[in-house]
């Protein structure tokens, strides 16, 4: 390395080489070598990089292990910082009130209030004497941050289906699992405070860890998510994802009011009243959506290539679901973790293996039933899977008998 920075005396603008150095560069961060070393590389021979350029190196490392994902993303972090350049547009609607991005950055400045007043706070104290107040604190702390599930899943489920059709899953596939480590370790350290057991140092190490991770994300968020949703998002893309934010909910505080750009292209068609004939009936298509929302289930559909075709939207859904799932895989859809799980129960599905599957899960204080089964035409040909969800906690309440007559 110190050979290539000695024979460099000045930084390229070719984006072919540049794009050539900044993949040499993440193969070394892969490869275990010294960050300080690199960190000058980067300096003399790239400079400024761009959003897009940093866009294309984490779809280019798709793939690796969480855990080496962790510890390259806590590196990128280190190389990148004060070294993006800031995208010039003429117009910023995000500095107004109600914007997608104005909100998610009022959240990300509660957020680090959390952090760095109550938390840091509360930690130096825990430091001094763990008692039980102080252990309180800090679980009342911890409590307040899984908060930012909202804040991340509004992020997961409306920003990052609009990155994908423009081509661009970097985010997609690496920044959710960075969202979902930091979920995870925010639970276990609520759980290590609810039953601490005097094991200080881990508790301090593991809140620490969280500080600069969250941190880190905000950094993430603000200097290349963003900038690069705003890069390339439309106007009506930006009402919609601000239209459906409220179905998520919001972290720590909330938009201060609702964002109505000047200029309101979105302009939501209403339901045709055309009417569709089917075996045993002919529905108008108001009817029909009426119908399917008021089943005491949601309903999911996905097509034949695994695409997000249709969801019900009954008054209180389970799991939430926004219009920008629409057009998406459905592998998109679910966190990465889970994601082999879906593609098995497809491919059992499609290969005639199986023709439904059944799961059960406990749910904040709900007991959730989800069936999906596989769709077949006339022939036995798969064209898709339904998915139904169920709050069985209702049901499995019955008791006795309660006829119509009574």
């Amino acid at each position: 390395m110190s050979e290539i920075i000695n024979n460099r005396e000045q930084q390229t603008d070719n984006k072919s080489e540049r794009h050539t150095i900044l993949q040499q560069i993440f193969k070394d961060l892969h490869s275990g070598k010294n960050i300080d070393e690199i960190k000058a590389y980067f300096d003399k021979t790239i400079g400024k990089v761009t959003v897009e350029e940093i866009s294309q190196l984490q779809h280019d490392v798709e793939g690796i292990p969480l855990d080496e994902m962790k510890r390259l993303y806590s590196t990128h972090t280190e190389i990148f910082k004060g070294s993006i350049e800031e995208i010039q547009r003429p117009e910023r609607p995000e500095e107004e009130p109600g914007h997608p991005v104005h909100t998610f950055k009022l959240e990300n400045r509660e957020i680090e209030k959390l952090l760095n007043t109550n938390i840091q706070y509360h930690l130096e104290q825990f430091e001094k004497e763990d008692t039980g107040e102080t252990v309180l604190k800090l679980m009342e702390d911890c409590n307040l941050l899984l908060d930012i599930d909202k804040h991340y899943s509004r992020k997961e489920n409306l920003i990052f289906p609009y990155l994908e059709r423009y081509g661009i899953n970097g985010p997609t596939n690496n920044m959710w699992k960075i969202d979902d480590f930091i979920r995870d370790y925010i639970k276990d350290a609520k759980q290590k405070l609810a039953n601490y057991n005097g094991d200080k140092q881990s508790v301090i190490g593991l809140i620490n860890y969280i500080i600069t991770e969250v941190s880190d994300m905000i950094y993430r968020e603000e200097n290349i998510l963003f900038p690069m949703a705003l890069m390339n998002f439309t106007e009506d893309e930006w009402v919609k994802i601000a239209h459906e934010s409220d179905e998520i909910g919001f972290c720590l505080t909330a938009p201060v009011v609702e964002w109505k750009p000047e200029r309101k292209a979105l302009d939501e068609k209403a339901i045709s009243e055309g009417y569709i004939k089917m075996e045993t009936g002919i529905l108008s298509l108001k009817q029909l959506e009426l119908l399917l929302n008021h089943l005491p289930v949601d309903i999911t559909f996905i097509d034949q290539d695994d695409v997000v075709r249709y969801f019900s939207h009954g008054k209180e859904r389970i799991f939430a679901r926004t219009k920008a799932v629409i057009g998406r895989t459905v592998q998109n859809c679910h966190p990465p973790r889970s994601v082999h799980v879906v593609e098995e129960l497809l491919a059992d599905f499609k290969s005639g293996k199986k023709d439904s599957d059944d799961f059960w899960i406990k749910f904040k204080d709900r007991y959730v039933f989800i069936r999906y089964f596989a769709v077949r035409d006339e022939n036995g040909n798969y064209i898709g899977t339904i998915e139904f969800t169920q709050d069985i906690n209702p049901i499995q309440a019955i008791e006795g008998e309660k006829r119509i007559l009574s």
